[in-house]
């Protein structure tokens, strides 16, 4: 990882050598219905999977698998649909 260090251009946006990260940039935290949805389906299917394991049972360990599978296709259908970070139907209308 190089340590070039980011200069200022005259109109005020920062450059960054090529190669390095730009950490002035505020990433997010992911907030939105969709992150949240997957997050919570897929603690769910992980719960499942870990009393599959516990009593031994790999059915039950199957399932939980395919229940946090669902939570990522459930999340990325529901951030295309408009419910992600910015999305379409998360703008504010001013009404």
């Amino acid at each position: 990882m190089s340590k070039a260090p980011a200069s200022v251009s005259k109109s005020g946006t920062r450059t960054v050598a090529p190669g390095t990260i730009d950490h002035s940039q505020e990433l997010g935290h992911g907030n939105s219905p969709a992150a949240w949805t997957c997050v919570i389906v897929m603690l769910v299917g992980a719960l499942i999977a870990a009393i599959a394991f516990v009593i031994a049972s790999t059915p039950i360990f199957i399932g939980g698998a395919v229940v946090m599978v669902i939570g990522l296709i459930l999340g990325y259908v529901m951030r295309k649909a408009g419910y992600g970070v910015e999305g379409s139907k998360l703008k504010n209308s001013g009404h």
